[in-house]
């Protein structure tokens, strides 16, 4: 009877929250958490538990004696208990049924959700699906890239799901969550569904808005031609940046790292001719021991989009966005220089980063800028709402989550991206040059503000010149040697 009882309301408690899920437009995820994955447990318990309960008056009934029991059960439905029995047990059993159908096919879908992922446990995926949220890839689902079609990677995700619920439960899981994720479905199954590197043969026009660190936080935006490339046996040979891709040649690497940032071998196939290069870090060579024990990873896109949905930008990144769309007033002087060393510092919690912000850029105008501060308080408290939205939705303090524990590979300014190989030092046997040439992959239309304002007359583009006079050191290292999205 108590069996009976949990069946009958946690089967009606599921059909009346599944009528209200259908009409409600934005609804809760935690509904669908109650739906989907607490009721039906507890409605299997009830369901469970009625033949415990049939066995366990069984075994009362004929242990006192005091009737005699069959050995199987007896259903004569010209016997009026044995026909209302009958037809209540068969309608229960197609109502549930139906019930466990239904709930198991919402249960597979909503198990597959954005909401599930990025809400069941929501100290550990905070970080995941705000960014995501803010993403390029905001529209596409969570199990289209970590999943994707196909049973088998279903179940794998599964399994691998399972431990995770494990850790989370037990609080065992690493802060911040370690990148990359080794068990991801290969690229050429996920991402190539939507992008179709063979046909991308064309380049592409990129702005970058970069503000400087003086008082006046003076604009210098440097506008480029991304030589994307691409193309395949339709089209062409591949050209560009997408050479890379394995359309007529493959690339795999060595890395020294988890994180797989010191890259000091190569090997490139072509798939026409067969011939093989391979290429040494000729500063920092791996050794043939260290070569015949590690296994080359093929080259995809996820090697240099590693970053394409769970981005944490730099300070120095997201002031430049705020500044150039408006949302922070550039003439409040110094005022990147203030956001940034804010935003920059280690906090141990949320509530104490956002007071910490409010309070330094306060401080900041009061005390060297006072008549600012007079003048125009509404644009300071704008542009720290501004500074506290941006932290927010970067940086995740309980999960130690920062800019600088996820690098991105996609370029080469805070990070070493491209030039983890396009460093000029990998050399192959018969003396090619991995180049670090930066026209390879882009061409500069304009730079610079002001009367500083360069324009190109030709498609070989402009050579770079370094806001700051330090002469030509940006020749001889990377970007991201000096920039480590912090400082200027």
């Amino acid at each position: 009877m108590v069996g009976a009882a949990i069946t009958l309301v946690a089967g009606g408690l599921f059909i009346v929250f599944l009528v209200i899920e259908q009409y409600i437009r934005d609804p809760n995820p935690y509904l669908g958490i109650f739906v989907y994955m607490a009721l039906p447990p507890v409605l299997m318990l009830g369901i469970l538990l009625i033949p415990i309960g049939m066995l366990r008056t069984k075994r009362i009934i004929r242990k006192r004696g005091d009737l005699p029991m069959p050995k199987w059960p007896a259903v004569d439905l010209n016997k009026r208990p044995h026909r209302n029995a009958f037809f209540v047990f068969s309608v229960g059993t197609v109502a549930l049924i139906l019930v466990g159908t239904v709930g198991g096919y919402q249960a597979f879908h909503f198990s597959e959700s954005v909401e599930f992922c990025g809400t069941t446990c929501h100290e550990v995926m905070k970080p995941e699906h705000v960014a995501y949220q803010s993403s390029a890839h905001a529209r596409v689902a969570c199990t289209s890239c970590h999943v994707g079609p196909g049973a088998g990677w279903y179940a794998r995700s599964k399994l691998s799901g399972a431990y995770q619920v494990y850790a989370t439960a037990r609080n065992i899981y690493p802060r911040p969550i370690p990148t990359p994720v080794k068990a991801l479905r290969p690229a050429q199954e996920t991402c190539e569904k939507c992008h179709w590197p063979e046909k991308f043969f064309s380049a592409q026009q990129k702005r970058f808005n970069h503000f400087m660190y003086d008082e006046q936080n003076t604009a210098w935006p440097i506008n480029i031609l991304l030589k994307t490339g691409g193309g395949g046996h339709e089209t062409r040979e591949p050209m560009g940046i997408h050479w890379h891709m394995n359309i007529s040649r493959k690339i795999e690497y060595i890395a020294r790292d988890e994180r797989r940032q010191d890259i000091p071998w190569i090997r490139v196939t072509d798939r026409k001719t067969q011939v093989v290069a391979i290429f040494q870090n000729e500063e920092d060579p791996l050794t043939e021991e260290e070569i015949a024990a590690a296994t080359p990873r093929v080259m995809d896109c996820m090697d240099c989009h590693n970053r394409p949905s769970h981005n944490y930008h730099s300070p120095d990144h997201l002031m430049d966005q705020s500044m150039a769309s408006g949302r922070i007033d550039p003439s409040l002087p110094e005022v990147k220089r203030i956001a940034v060393e804010a935003m920059s510092e280690m906090y141990d919690t949320e509530e104490e980063a956002l007071s910490a912000i409010a309070t330094a850029v306060s401080r900041f105008y009061t005390d060297e800028y006072p008549e600012v501060a007079q003048t125009r308080q509404n644009a300071i408290e704008a542009t720290i709402l501004e500074i506290q939205q941006r932290y927010s939705t970067n940086m995740f303090p309980e999960m130690k989550v920062r800019w600088d524990q996820y690098p991105d590979n996609i370029g080469h300014f805070i990070n070493p991206g491209c030039m983890r190989c396009h460093d000029g030092n990998h050399v192959s046997d018969q003396g090619a040059v991995v180049s670090r040439d930066c026209t390879s992959c882009h061409a500069i239309l304009s730079q610079g503000s002001g009367d500083r304002t360069e324009w190109a007359t030709s498609i070989a583009g402009l050579d770079f010149v370094h806001p700051e006079d330090i002469d030509e050191e940006w020749k001889e290292s990377g970007c991201y040697e000096c920039h480590e999205g912090t400082q200027p």
